[in-house]
């Protein structure tokens, strides 16, 4: 007998994990019905049909990243002395080091293992950042009666992959100049419309207060912060050295901080550079968690079209310099929105200052010369009271819709009953 070895590709194990999971869901609440409905015979109809495994609130972090979208919401209910389940990603979550007694914590784990439990989850408001529900394993299970996702950046709420938000009853947005095309993208779709609420910006509030508690540095050096984007379009992938050595000639001190997912998907690029530079002492890689230490020492920052624009833009109030701002647009929702290019690109147009691949040579003189001016400061303001509205509350309101918006559901079934 001849033994052959098995294969089944990425994309043909995600729909066959799909298939698996609806099934699992579909017996599992069947199961359920038929026991509560047998419950109910044998104690001639008197039995507690309460649903033991449900949960009122619950958040869904699937990676500790994300800790600060969540906290200022999760302190709330804490305060407020409300429980609220949070299923965490990892172990590294730091939610496991608080002492909350509100709030319920539990590791679920990552990708098919969480969704295996989020798919035949009971609740009242399931909260998550994750997009794409409904689209790939994460599917809405029949037992949830509201699903929301709040975001966790200032940019367009269309620059989520391909129907990354069609599928939640609700959008948490930092700012109300995101509806516009989200109603686009509805009525294009025949979607239901969703309820769009201006939140403001959690992890935004966090960053604030405790950049306040920074100190400032001692015999402090010029300082440039490079925070590309990732992607062949982004600066440090598609001019790398070409940007790099010039700028550290200038005897600054150079600070980058490549994003995440290039420690991912561009390892070998990430490698050849810190190779290349590891005897560079006026150059620092940085890889924190956090970006706040970072844009504290920036004077400036050179970027592209990443979202820690705005971050540093908002919080920081010093000038931005960006290089080919533009990107492919194909694989997400803004591609689908054809009028105009996403806000955040043209944003970043006006408040920032362009530099050139021409100008790499020179640009010491360049960013001498980049005058921070009282027009780009405004412009600035402009972009900040769009994009991150209710600045410091957006843990009370978020905690404020949640609890009303159960209280809303409920009161309609019950009317309904």
């Amino acid at each position: 007998m001849i033994s052959l070895p098995l294969y089944i590709d990425p994309g043909t194990g995600s729909m066959l994990f799909s298939i698996l999971i609806g099934a699992c869901a579909t017996l599992f609440f069947l199961a359920k019905a038929f026991w509560i409905k047998f419950k109910l015979l044998i104690t001639g109809g008197k039995a507690n049909s309460t649903d033991k495994s449900y949960k009122k609130y619950v958040i869904y972090a699937e990676d500790k990243r994300y800790w600060n979208v969540f906290k200022p919401i999760l302190d709330e209910f804490e305060n407020r002395k409300i429980e609220i389940t949070y299923y965490a990603g990892t172990e590294a979550d730091p939610v496991l080091s608080e002492k909350y007694e509100y709030v319920k914590a539990e590791v679920i784990g990552e990708g098919n293992k969480a969704f295996a439990k989020l798919n035949m989850l009971s609740a009242g408001i399931v909260l998550m950042t994750t997009p794409g529900l409904q689209v790939y394993q994460m599917k809405r299970s029949r037992n949830v009666k509201h699903y929301s996702h709040i975001e966790h950046s200032t940019g367009d709420a269309t620059m989520y992959r391909l129907f990354g938000l069609d599928y939640f009853d609700s959008v948490l947005v930092t700012g109300m100049y995101k509806e516009k095309d989200v109603r686009y993208l509805e009525e294009q779709r025949g979607l239901a419309k969703k309820e769009i609420v201006s939140v403001g910006c959690t992890y935004l509030d966090v960053y604030k207060e405790e950049m306040a508690k920074i100190p400032a540095e001692e015999n402090h050096n010029f300082t440039v912060l490079v925070s590309p984007s990732w992607g062949k379009s982004a600066i440090l992938s598609k001019y790398g050295s070409n940007l790099l050595d010039p700028l550290l000639a200038t005897g600054w001190n150079v600070i980058v901080r490549p994003h995440p997912q290039s420690k991912i998907s561009e390892k070998e690029m990430l490698d050849s550079l810190t190779e290349r530079y590891k005897d560079c002492k006026n150059l620092v890689w940085d890889y924190e968690g956090k970006n706040i230490y970072s844009m504290k020492k920036a004077d400036i920052m050179i970027s592209d079209f990443s979202g820690i624009i705005y971050d540093y833009t908002f919080l920081c109030d010093k000038p931005v310099m960006y290089v080919n701002a533009e990107m492919e647009l194909g694989p997400y929702d803004a591609y689908d929105v054809p009028e105009q290019k996403p806000w955040q690109v043209n944003a970043v147009k006006k408040f920032g200052i362009e530099l050139k691949e021409e100008q790499f040579a020179n640009i010491k003189e360049v960013i001498q010369n980049a005058s921070d001016s009282k027009e780009l400061a405004e412009l600035r303001a402009e972009a900040k009271a769009m994009a991150w509205e209710h600045i410091g509350e957006a843990g009370k309101i978020t905690a404020d819709w949640m609890i009303n918006k159960l209280n809303e559901i409920e009161s309609q079934q019950n009317k309904q009953a």
